[in-house]
């Protein structure tokens, strides 16, 4: 056991007497052997897929009779006490969903009046039971959220378990924190990997943790610039350490940028995986304190079956009244969501791509990623890479966990509406993709559903779209033509009285969540770090109304996204940088633009058929003919500064940042080569 040791120090010794060497020719041939330690190759070779067709015509012959193995199976061990519970748990949002579901269909479908075409009633009918199911689900989910506030959880893993562990110390346990990154803010990228390094160092643990920051960067002003950076990173974290040992801090430019993130990750697990037991991965706009990490690691050694820890990472960050109002929906109803995905899900969870950590070992075995075979969007390498990760890990026998008390785990928001719209065009082909792995043999139940879930979440907005077209549709040719002001006041007194309490339920079911969140923050007795309780009641209220305002445009552009993907069509969505900086008139116009006069157009034409037909499209047209004031008054900074002297939507990082948050917005003001070394101390 010792061999493995020396060798691996003495690659250590190596590495650093080349990184002090600094050999310009040797610098300018080959860049990163003055910025990585040497390599110790391993291998992480993928598992071609099966495909769906393949895998399940498969799985169908192998469930009749005769046709499977003729060695009997060996037998399975026993179910542990959480795989029990969560069978149970899931079960009864199973029945939630179903029973909940059934009853709204069956109202609906018993108001509905005689029309001539009963394929369009037919398939409105089933697009109401799907997008019923769909949105009942996740209010169940945020339910279960609540029972944890409320009554906690015995079979989750928390933090609180390992708070008295010792940390591991041995050479062959030691944790990488890798950072993938391309052509990002440099300045930003390297204050909140300060902060997170600072806070490692005054854990005392810092000789545990090695850092790589791992560069796509083709642009070379932002190499030069990474460069840079490193250099003063390293030489400020060495004068902090006072002559003691420091946090080793690398820099891996990636000249064959192949499979974007997912790829850069298996190329440092190839490289140096195997000189960690753990990796944390990190976003280029990650911040992590110091508890955090050597909670996630204790964890991860007091579970020896758990091959990835994911923490509830809380948006924060940037000062826009958009970005606000979403840190403040994470914070608030976005943790009964991660709660009640936490119940249901337990060792089967998600994993998010960032701030969590995971074993190495396994993951080099079990979890490298084969491009999908095909042509088309939905083919190629995989893009959403998380989900699927988090699959194979559980195929190979390992948990996956999501702990929601590990806290001091960070995030930001994209900063307007159009940098999210642009986040989510890559999300979207990416969850459409992973749909095609669902039918992969040995993929656990809950993780094909988590594969059904995510394609949902942005096919369901195609889905909303076609539901109100098929309403518009067979409600003109329903009713008698009028025209003028009485019909539109005639048809709104006509509405019936089970369709307006199926749109009451339609708008509880979606609503109640942030109710249960503000239920949850008073039961708690939070509400002062929220502003008290008219900061916390009028802040819900505003976020729930921009919500509305912002839904019908994500909504159109996730069906355009849906689009894009499925056909291959190529679709260049502009957007502005991610610094937070105010949305111009003219970007936000050439963006939304199209989506607001499509719809006025729609209005126009429907109008003059049957204006009473109008009261479809208020809840969609009104929100995107505002589209594009809306979207750059929420861009703007000051007005989101100025709503957070007032209390509106405050938080309580804002209230009491934590020490990790505050060392990194105060080095993102001053970058490091304009400050004083001894700015540090």
């Amino acid at each position: 056991m010792e061999q493995p040791n020396v060798a691996r120090v003495g690659r250590q010794i190596v590495g650093r007497a080349w990184d002090k060497q600094r050999s310009p020719l040797r610098a300018e041939r080959h860049p990163n052997s003055v910025t990585a330690p040497p390599v110790n190759r391993g291998s992480m070779t993928p598992r071609p897929w099966r495909g769906f067709w393949n895998s399940l015509g498969t799985a169908l012959l192998m469930s009749i009779p005769g046709m499977g193995p003729a060695a009997p199976k060996a037998a399975s061990p026993a179910p542990e006490a959480w795989q029990q519970a969560a069978s149970r748990r899931r079960m009864a949002l199973m029945l939630i969903v179903l029973v909940t579901t059934a009853l709204a269909t069956s109202l609906f479908a018993s108001m509905q009046p005689d029309y001539d075409s009963v394929l369009l009633e037919v398939g409105q009918l089933s697009l109401f039971a799907l997008l019923s199911a769909w949105i009942v689900s996740g209010f169940g989910t945020a339910l279960m959220g609540f029972f944890v506030v409320l009554r906690g959880d015995k079979h989750a893993l928390s933090a609180k378990e390992v708070r008295d562990h010792a940390m591991p110390t041995g050479a062959d346990e030691r944790t990488a924190i890798i950072m993938p990154i391309c052509n990002e803010d440099v300045a930003t990228v390297f204050a909140g990997l300060r902060a997170t390094c600072e806070s490692v160092l005054a854990t005392g643990h810092g000789r545990a943790f090695d850092v790589f920051v791992l560069s796509d960067s083709n642009d070379p002003e932002k190499r030069r610039a990474e460069r840079a950076a490193w250099e003063d990173l390293r030489a400020v974290l060495a004068q902090e350490s006072n002559g003691g040992p420091s946090i080793e801090v690398y820099y891996r430019l990636r000249t064959r940028r192949t499979h974007r993130k997912a790829g850069n990750v298996a190329d440092f697990c190839r490289r140096w995986g195997n000189d960690y037991k753990y990796m944390v991965v990190l976003d280029a706009d990650s911040v992590m304190s110091g508890d955090c990490l050597t909670s996630m690691v204790k964890l991860m050694q007091a579970h020896p079956r758990a091959g990835i820890i994911q923490t509830a990472t809380q948006s924060i960050g940037h000062q826009t009244l958009h970005a606000r109002a979403q840190q403040f929906a994470s914070r608030m109803t976005g943790r009964l969501f991660t709660l009640g995905m936490q119940y249901w899900q337990l060792g089967e969870s998600h994993y998010w791509g960032h701030n969590a950590i995971i074993r190495v070992k396994p993951f080099m075995e079990h979890c490298a990623l084969a491009p999908i075979k095909g042509t088309g969007g939905l083919s190629g390498g995989i893009m959403s890479h998380d989900f699927v990760e988090a699959a194979l890990m559980r195929r190979a026998g390992f948990h996956v966990w999501l702990v929601s008390d590990l806290v001091g785990s960070y995030e930001q928001q994209p900063p307007d509406l159009l940098s999210e719209l642009q986040r989510d065009r890559r999300w979207c082909q990416g969850n459409l993709q992973n749909a095609r792995l669902m039918a992969e043999p040995g993929i656990a139940g809950v993780h094909r559903a988590m594969f059904i879930t995510g394609t949902m979440s942005y096919l369901s907005a195609p889905l909303w779209l076609a539901f109100m077209t098929l309403g518009t549709t067979l409600w003109l040719s329903g009713h008698a033509q009028a025209t003028g002001l009485a019909s539109v006041t005639h048809a709104l007194s006509a509405i019936p009285a089970e369709l307006i309490g199926l749109w009451i339920w339609t708008l509880a079911v979606l609503f109640l969540p942030r109710l249960l969140g503000i239920a949850a923050v008073l039961i708690q007795g939070e509400q002062r770090r929220y502003g008290g309780t008219a900061g916390l009641i009028k802040s819900a209220a505003l976020e729930s109304v921009l919500a509305m305002l912002q839904s019908p445009v994500r909504m159109l552009a996730h069906s355009l996204f849906v689009l894009v993907a499925l056909t291959g069509v190529k679709l260049e969505w502009k957007s502005p940088p991610r610094d937070a900086e105010a949305l111009r008139w003219r970007d936000a116009a050439r963006s939304l633009a199209p989506m607001s006069g499509i719809i006025a157009l729609l209005a126009g034409g429907i109008a003059l058929i049957d204006p009473s037909a109008l009261v479809w499209l208020i809840p969609v047209g009104l929100p995107l003919l505002l589209a594009i004031p809306a979207s750059v008054l929420t861009s703007r900074s000051d007005l989101g500064a100025a709503m957070r002297r007032q209390r509106w939507l405050l938080i309580p990082e804002e209230s009491w940042s934590p020490a990790v948050l505050r060392r990194a917005w105060m080095h993102a003001k001053l970058p490091l080569r304009q400050q004083p070394l001894a700015l540090a101390a």
